[in-house]
């Protein structure tokens, strides 16, 4: 019943000069393309008339889908018909789950979260808990655990600002540092946290190359670039035939997180139940509940299947917001808690 359709296009030229006189230019342009489509759906409720009688009503009531498309380059890769069919489709099919979609189960139960953007958990949940200013001050709940094992030992996580073409990509840092793969959780063992200059300096190491800020007239702080599981060895439908019941979360949307508990609530934008091996009946309103650490943790197994997402993430620190990249494969968790409405 309605479409909208938006786009933005810009392009931030980047001068660094450091302090042993090296000058560094770059050319840093976004594309986004955002299409959000309304469905409307019958429905039949009980309501009193005029006499006080209770009558069947046939009423109208709407749900909305947004499908993303973004680039690193130029509009010219972007808006073309494969990049907004595209979008189009995937706000049409999350708007009509979402219009049969009954309210979500909640407890505890097994989780998988789909590959791609369902990893912004792994970027509020446990990558701000791993900047390098939370662990100096020794507030994160990270802080002091290197080389302790704080996940799973089937996860490994990395953090990589020089991939090409990812949303969070930099040739260098904002202070001028090249980016680098890091490796922060490797078979579960903590490696190291993520730095710029100053708190590398004044933590006696080295940058990583992630000392970011939203523009010249900003402080740099540590911050992510593109944030990811690294790939495991299971086949995602051996993964979801191993749920007898759970939920299947294929897109997580706002949340919160206490850097120094760990504990976190993210919303599912749209879930399915998983019976039997299998996908199931679209569901909504669920919450993951828990914290960081233990979701890592609990993680029973990791897929194949990383995929990066490229078109939505941008991250808030300090009143600075900066694009990033977060990706996974498909993954099941065991140890969260949904809250859900039914």
């Amino acid at each position: 019943v309605n479409v909208s359709i938006g786009h933005s296009v810009g392009t931030k030229k980047v001068h660094i000069i450091t302090a042993d006189g090296q000058s560094l230019v770059d050319t840093r342009s976004t594309a986004t393309l955002s299409i959000s489509i309304q469905v409307e759906g019958k429905r039949t409720v009980e309501r009193k008339n005029d006499k006080g009688e209770i009558e069947n009503v046939e009423e109208s009531y709407f749900e909305t889908g947004t499908g993303l498309a973004s680039s690193r380059t130029s509009c010219h890769d972007l808006f073309n018909k494969a990049s907004y069919e595209e979008a189009a489709q995937t706000a049409l099919k999350i708007a009509q789950d979402l219009l049969i979609a009954k309210p979500a189960p909640g407890g505890q139960m097994p989780i998988v979260l789909a590959p791609g953007w369902a990893a912004v958990l792994l970027h509020e949940a446990v990558g701000h808990g791993l900047e390098g200013d939370f662990n100096r001050k020794e507030i994160s709940v990270y802080s002091g655990k290197v080389g302790q094992k704080v996940a799973s030992s089937l996860v490994t996580v990395i953090e990589q600002g020089d991939l090409p073409g990812e949303r969070g990509s930099l040739h260098f840092d904002d202070e001028g540092i090249q980016t680098q793969q890091n490796v922060l959780i490797k078979d579960g063992i903590l490696q190291g946290y993520i730095h710029d200059r100053q708190n590398a300096q004044l933590m006696g190491i080295k940058s990583t190359g992630n000392g970011r800020r939203e523009s010249y007239a900003h402080m740099p702080m540590p911050r992510m670039t593109n944030t990811y599981y690294k790939n495991g060895d299971t086949d995602p439908a051996d993964i979801i035939a191993s749920v007898e019941n759970g939920i299947y979360m294929s897109d997580l949307a706002g949340g919160s997180v206490n850097i120094t508990s760990g504990k976190f609530e993210m919303n599912a934008t749209l879930a399915y139940i998983i019976r039997n091996g299998q996908i199931c009946e679209p569901v909504k309103g669920a919450t993951i509940i828990g914290d960081g650490q233990m979701a890592m943790e609990t993680t029973t197994a990791v897929g194949n299947d990383l995929a990066i997402e490229k078109n939505s993430g941008m991250c808030g620190k300090d009143g600075q917001s900066v694009a990033v990249g977060c990706g996974q494969p498909t993954i099941r968790v065991d140890g969260l808690t949904v809250g859900g409405m039914g």
